[in-house]
């Protein structure tokens, strides 16, 4: 695997999508949010100088954006033969039907209610893309229908949600799980090692250098909310948002939602164990 950014791809704190690799390219949704970030990355997956590609989380159903992903579509000079999501979310999958329908291409995904056409997503499975492959690795946890595609001879890999470009992802409780986020963190981390994978393209803010790196920093931050949520239990503070007043009072209150889900996902990793 090559594994690397091109020349000028944007990484760090300013993020606008762009190419990053030789085989991917962010077409950033104009939907930027405290739970969005930047936007919703949109990768488009495909050979250098032009051929088959696959468009990753659409996103947002907004002709704006449906607009630029053509545009880089033309630009790349790739043509779609698939569009995959790795989530359901509607900040990931509103668009895909419609563009798909469109482009007249398959939305392959693991939730059959979202796809377009029989083909699902499953662990290991394989999709072709010229002279690369893209394999996906099941990663169930921040929604029950998580995958990350492991992108062959590009040395990327793309998580969706179970890992964010800046800051840390929410486990969507009840959907989404922490036991099964933890040993999804565990599988990624395996693949991306195991692939010589150098950089992790995630659904929201910018690319990361060093995934088994990062991967760990992720688990060591779960390990380390998980004892804090287990202190303030054991205190006798027991209600979800009275415990995110605690344990989450330094994270602005826009996304205190968000951490309250994850809050609920803990209590319930607490309550089996």
């Amino acid at each position: 695997m090559s594994g690397r950014l091109i020349p000028g791809a944007r990484t760090g704190e300013t993020w606008g999508g762009g190419r990053v690799t030789d085989a991917a390219t962010c077409v950033l949704a104009p939907n930027p949010s405290p739970w969005t970030l930047d936007g919703t990355n949109t990768w488009l997956v495909g050979p250098v100088g032009g051929g088959s590609a696959v468009v990753v989380d659409p996103g947002p159903l907004d002709e704006r954006h449906l607009a630029a992903i053509r545009a880089a579509l033309r630009e790349r000079d790739l043509r779609a033969t698939a569009i995959v999501l790795t989530h359901g979310h509607v900040d990931h999958s509103e668009s895909a039907r419609a563009l798909g329908s469109e482009l007249g291409v398959p939305v392959r995904a693991v939730d059959p209610g979202h796809r377009l056409g029989d083909e699902g997503l499953a662990d290991g499975a394989v999709i072709a893309i010229d002279d690369r492959e893209v394999r996906v690795v099941a990663t169930p946890g921040h929604s029950s229908d998580s995958v990350c595609l492991l992108v062959t001879d590009d040395g990327s890999v793309l998580t969706g949600d179970t890992v964010l470009g800046r800051g840390t992802t929410v486990v969507a409780w009840p959907d989404g799980d922490l036991g099964s986020y933890l040993d999804s963190l565990a599988r990624l981390a395996d693949a991306a090692a195991a692939a010589g994978a150098s950089v992790l393209l995630p659904g929201h803010g910018p690319a990361l250098a060093d995934p088994v790196a990062v991967v760990a920093g992720y688990v060591a931050h779960r390990r380390n909310r998980l004892a804090e949520v287990a202190a303030v239990v054991a205190d006798g503070v027991t209600e979800p948002r009275a415990i995110v007043e605690i344990v989450y009072a330094s994270v602005p209150t826009e996304v205190w939602p968000a951490a309250e889900l994850t809050v609920r996902a803990q209590l319930d990793y607490l309550a089996r164990r």
